[in-house]
């Protein structure tokens, strides 16, 4: 398959307060949005298609308070500049296969997908036009999928949607499913390193070697375009390759028994560091081994 046209921005989270499914988000809104200030909304209007002029879906489905976070997105895209700036909560699969949805989709340059529960989010759009749509317009058109927590989860093939951190490394805790399918050969985790979830990640990609885990801390996201990722934001990217693995015992132990994996390599990723997913090279922007240019 050829590469995407479009672009895709994934976010790990808000500072502090996490998820948009937390029951104190509402109380704490404008707290959870003030990691965008740090650049990471600027770069979605800067990428778009039309700048400030591009037509901009905020995607609530995967949260229960929708108008809430949708409202706050939009004041938060508005301060940046953005003026054309529009809702879209979709309540249910007959709505995302509605002619109203679909020509929303078709006119929208950049959609984000706003935080909550993911398995929400693939159950409800997961298969409909409306889904169709986005994914043929991010392969064909320039377009951003952007997601936020769950709406970053849910971008690849196959996602995480239940696991606790602490017990996240013993057989059968991490339950995954299919994503919307916007990447494939990757798994997303977010709000990763304030969390501890890194154990997630490694069963994940032990389960299947070829899956590039991908971690996203909090105020941190990936800019993912022509097979590049670059690092985003103030924190942290945690990338968990499997390919090198040497042993593990993942085929002979009991369900809720520990996994010993062998020879996992990690890489962690900051602000404008790039992966390249064609080579699986990484490329630290800052290294303390480039060449010194010399005095002509």
């Amino acid at each position: 398959m050829s590469k995407p046209v479009g672009k895709l921005i994934v976010i790990g989270g808000a500072v502090n307060k996490g998820s948009f499914a937390e029951t104190d988000y509402d109380q704490n809104i404008e707290k959870n949005l003030n990691f965008f200030e740090r650049g990471i909304l600027r770069k979605i209007i800067s990428e778009s298609k039309h700048k400030e002029d591009s037509v901009i879906e905020i995607v609530t489905t995967a949260s229960q308070i929708p108008q809430i976070v949708g409202t706050e997105y939009k004041k938060a895209f508005e301060f940046l500049g953005a003026k054309n700036v529009n809702i879209l909560d979709i309540h249910n699969r007959e709505e995302a296969n509605s002619d109203a949805m679909v020509a929303r989709a078709n006119a929208a340059d950049v959609m984000m997908f706003t935080g909550g529960d993911q398995l929400r989010l693939t159950s409800i759009l997961g298969g409909t036009r409306f889904h169709d749509t986005i994914l043929l317009k991010y392969q064909e058109q320039d377009f951003i999928y952007s997601g936020t927590s769950a709406g970053a989860a849910a971008a690849s093939e196959n996602m995480i949607y239940q696991g606790s951190s602490s017990e996240a490394l013993l057989k059968g805790e991490i339950k995954t499913t299919q994503g919307l399918g916007l990447i494939d050969n990757v798994i997303i985790d977010t709000h990763f390193v304030q969390r501890g979830r890194i154990g997630r990640l490694f069963q994940a990609v032990v389960n299947n070697p070829r899956t590039l885990g991908i971690g996203l801390g909090e105020d941190t996201g990936l800019f993912i375009h022509n097979d590049v990722m670059t690092a985003v934001g103030s924190g942290l990217v945690i990338l968990v390759d499997g390919r090198f693995i040497k042993d593990t015992n993942l085929t002979n132990i009991n369900l809720g028994e520990p996994i010993s994996i062998d020879n996992l390599t990690v890489h962690v990723m900051s602000m404008n560091d790039h992966y390249d997913l064609t080579t699986k090279t990484l490329t630290i922007e800052n290294s303390q081994f480039n060449p010194i240019p010399q005095d002509k």
